[in-house]
């Protein structure tokens, strides 16, 4: 009995992980699409994504600059297929709950950072003069992005009274008023206004600095590697929007909610790029410093 149990969960996790790969694909050819056409350009096909992790994956590396080079982009995978796995999909759903326990929340915000820093050992040994400063750039704002983030998971939780994401998903039905959105707004902006680092679009897009220098994941990996990273990508968007979806946004009681829910909060980030133009790496610091952190802060003092 238990052996099927433990079968059935698998599965509907691989299922339900098999629907977020797409999804997040179709997402990621959707925002590029839009912001193609404010810069009044045509911009991709839609299927574009999927045609390129097939020839990513056909094609094969014969550079070779170390094992932790070449553990990197696996490091990153299990950072995001790790969110996936405890992640609770559907709320009221038993199959896609996936493996989530009654202290999730406090995994998951390990397995947040697990996969960057996988990236940055690996892309330290890469052979570009440059690794050294996206593994900089990249560390320094994730650490800066986290403690307001922290700050305001830490305040659902005192609110809520438990570190299970399915609880607080629980405490936020009846009602839009119920959201977090609602309940706690300063904890709530705090997070989204540290989910445009988590998402690392403009102007936080500062490991790939685009326009100023050839340097990051596309440039340092390419062929099957890089294919690893866009599946990561795709995955990781939609799981990270998940968790801000079930954390202040009430989840998701059906598919269709959740896809539409995930994608009005990544747009969020891609909004904003389109408008800002990129911080430097101190004025990124320096702005997760000052308005998120004291946001998070507020919403401490105020949950007490």
């Amino acid at each position: 009995r238990i052996t099927m149990d433990l079968l059935t969960r698998v599965l509907f996790t691989l299922l339900g992980l098999f629907i977020i790969l797409n999804w997040g694909l179709l997402m990621n050819a959707i925002m590029r699409k839009l912001t193609a056409r404010v810069a009044r350009r045509v911009g991709i096909r839609w299927y574009q994504p999927w045609i390129n992790l097939v020839k990513l994956y056909s094609n094969r590396n014969s550079i070779e600059h170390g094992v932790m080079f070449q553990l990197g982009p696996v490091f990153r995978l299990l950072g995001g297929l790790g969110l996936m796995i405890f992640m609770p999909l559907i709320y009221g759903s038993e199959y896609f709950s996936n493996f989530s326990f009654a202290g999730d929340l406090v995994i998951i915000l390990y397995i947040k950072f697990f996969g960057m820093l996988g990236m940055a050992l690996g892309a330290g040994e890469g052979g570009h003069p440059y690794s050294a400063m996206g593994v900089s750039r990249g560390l320094s704002q994730v650490t800066v992005v986290e403690l307001p983030f922290t700050l305001a998971v830490i305040a659902l939780a005192v609110q809520y009274n438990t570190l299970s994401l399915h609880e607080i998903v629980a405490a936020q039905q009846g009602g839009i008023t119920n959201w977090t959105l609602f309940t706690n707004p300063v904890a709530t902006l705090a997070a989204v206004l540290s989910m445009l680092g988590i998402f690392m679009h403009s102007p936080f897009d500062l490991v790939r600095a685009p326009n100023e220098i050839p340097i990051g994941p596309p440039t340092e990996y390419h062929s099957s590697y890089l294919g690893i990273l866009r599946t990561n990508a795709a995955i990781l968007h939609v799981i990270e929007a998940i968790l801000f979806m079930n954390l202040f946004f009430g989840g998701a009681t059906s598919w269709p909610i959740l896809i539409i829910k995930t994608f009005l909060i990544y747009f969020i980030s891609i909004l904003v790029g389109v408008v800002f133009p990129r911080f430097r790496i101190e004025q990124s610091v320096s702005w997760f410093l000052r308005v998120p952190l004291i946001l998070g802060i507020i919403a401490i003092i105020l949950i007490l």
